[in-house]
């Protein structure tokens, strides 16, 4: 069973930030496309960001300009910097490994979620 654990979600005020990180095995990591998406209650599960093993990046539009991700490939670990935090942006924080699969093409690993609450 492969682990994603991830940290760092918490409580902070509108206008805040807060840093998530997600570990990965490192034989999974290397392969591939990170990313963090999040649910809301009773909202469909969206996109946050992804970046490949090459360091290309893809942000929602509503986290443009406010949100960073970023990898360390030495520690295998993805990050996601969150500043400017809205009250919309509460939500269950997923981190996510896509890699590729030699039958169904690629295939996705899931960590157990963090949770970012933004109120004041």
């Amino acid at each position: 069973q492969v682990q994603l654990v991830e940290s760092g979600g918490g409580l902070v005020q509108p206008g805040g930030s807060l840093r998530l990180s997600c570990a990965a095995p490192g034989s999974i990591f290397s392969i591939s496309v990170m990313g963090w998406y999040r649910q809301a209650p009773g909202k469909q599960r969206e996109l946050v960001a992804t970046i490949t093993n090459g360091g290309s990046t893809n942000y929602a539009d509503s986290v443009k300009d406010r949100f960073t991700i970023s990898r360390d490939n030495a520690k295998n670990t993805v990050y996601l910097q969150m500043n400017s935090l809205k009250a919309e942006d509460t939500a269950v924080y997923l981190c996510n490994a896509n890699r590729p699969h030699s039958v169904i093409g690629r295939y996705n690993y899931w960590g157990q979620g963090t949770q970012v609450t933004v109120s004041s």
